[in-house]
């Protein structure tokens, strides 16, 4: 297992998205405009090994990441893990993100498509039940998802403080989580979806993700028809790319601008937790998103 400073020095990304991803996540906008690349990036703190968006921090002043596995970081707190070892590191998280942020949400994910809306005004621990998405124009409110290969889906309105941070797994994108944390920031923030942009973040690449002809058939794709983000394999199955689909969808739906991280939770697995690659075993990160205090 790498120590925090390790971790600084061997960071480099995995294969990545699927080619179709990457030229749906660098599209120009309806402006014109191609958007800025996004990548998460280390940050130097003991207490949380994490990655964030440096360029969100300086374009947008948000803050936006995801823990990494460093010294076994895992805040998975539905797992056999003990409570208590978990809640110590979710502590070192309040603790570390308190000041900017005194009220923290997260929920039990059921890979559903609801999406809360929270007021401001909230402090300490903000627990939900049944939600896999958050949205909130409050100054500091952290919102966080819990993954380890699912998709964090990172949105906001830039000049507007306004924010969703979604979790979409196969089920959850077939299900259109992401239509759903779209129309609640363009009802809130009175906008199009033009003017909202969207970040996929780290989880687990196409290559990497198998899946039955069940879930194709989910995914609206066949192996007689495969759709993007789709590829055949042997005997029904396919590899599925949901970051190529969630731009598609993102694409589909006329987001203003797309970013696909480079990571992959499988290939990258030193640095994350990978549920697929690990069958099962492994701890989860959490990914972050929140306007901070002034």
């Amino acid at each position: 297992m790498a120590d925090d400073k390790t971790l600084g020095r061997s960071l480099a990304p995995g294969p990545g998205p699927a080619p179709g991803a990457e030229r749906e996540a660098g599209r120009p906008d309806q402006r014109g405009h191609a958007p800025a690349l996004a990548r998460e990036e280390p940050v130097g703190d003991a207490a949380v090994p994490r990655l964030e968006l440096a360029s969100w921090r300086e374009r947008f002043g948000i803050v936006a990441g995801i823990t990494t596995r460093g010294r076994d970081f895992s805040l998975g707190l539905w797992s056999e893990e003990s409570v208590a070892q978990v809640m110590t590191r979710w502590r070192a998280v309040r603790t570390t993100f308190r000041p900017r942020f005194p009220g923290l949400v997260l929920a039990h994910q059921v890979h559903g498509t609801s999406v809360a809306w929270h007021a401001g005004g909230a402090e300490g621990w903000l627990i939900g039940d049944g939600q896999d998405g958050h949205a909130t124009e409050a100054r500091g409110l952290l919102l966080t998802v819990t993954v380890a290969d699912c998709i964090p889906l990172y949105l906001t309105v830039p000049g507007r403080p306004l924010v969703a941070l979604l979790h979409a797994g196969w089920r959850g994108t077939a299900g259109g989580i992401l239509a759903r944390g779209v129309e609640l920031l363009a009802r809130h923030a009175a906008v199009g979806p033009a003017d909202i942009i969207m970040h996929c973040g780290v989880g687990i690449c196409g290559a990497c993700y198998e899946v039955g002809s069940e879930v194709i058939d989910k995914l609206g794709a066949t192996p007689a028809a495969i759709g993007p983000g789709v590829r055949a394999g042997p005997r029904g199955s396919a590899h599925a790319d949901l970051r190529a689909l969630l731009a598609g969808q993102a694409a589909a739906l006329g987001l203003g601008a797309v970013s696909v991280s480079p990571w992959c939770s499988a290939h990258d697995r030193a640095q994350f937790f990978s549920h697929r690659a690990s069958g099962g075993r492994d701890g989860r990160m959490i990914a972050y998103l929140g306007l901070p205090l002034a």
